[in-house]
């Protein structure tokens, strides 16, 4: 099943999800490298939203969409 068909855990109980870094990569159709790279800036370029769980990453959709786009332009 594509991952655009599946439901989300926000769709289910209402509360958003944390994403893998593969899953917010196809969510905003950038390569998996785009991310891994913004999640390495520190200081105020950091990429808010990030839970690092010892080598894995986890980032929050609700704090990082909204701060691209402010951070970048929106085409």
């Amino acid at each position: 099943m594509p991952i655009e068909e599946m439901l989300t855990v926000k769709e289910v109980t209402g509360k958003e999800e944390l994403l893998t870094v593969e899953e917010m990569a196809a969510r905003l159709k950038v390569p998996v490298s785009w991310i891994y790279s913004r999640t390495r800036i520190k200081g105020s370029d950091a990429m808010p939203g990030v839970l690092r769980c010892g080598k894995y990453l986890r980032l929050n959709p609700s704090v990082i969409i909204p701060w691209i786009k402010t951070k970048y332009e929106v085409a």
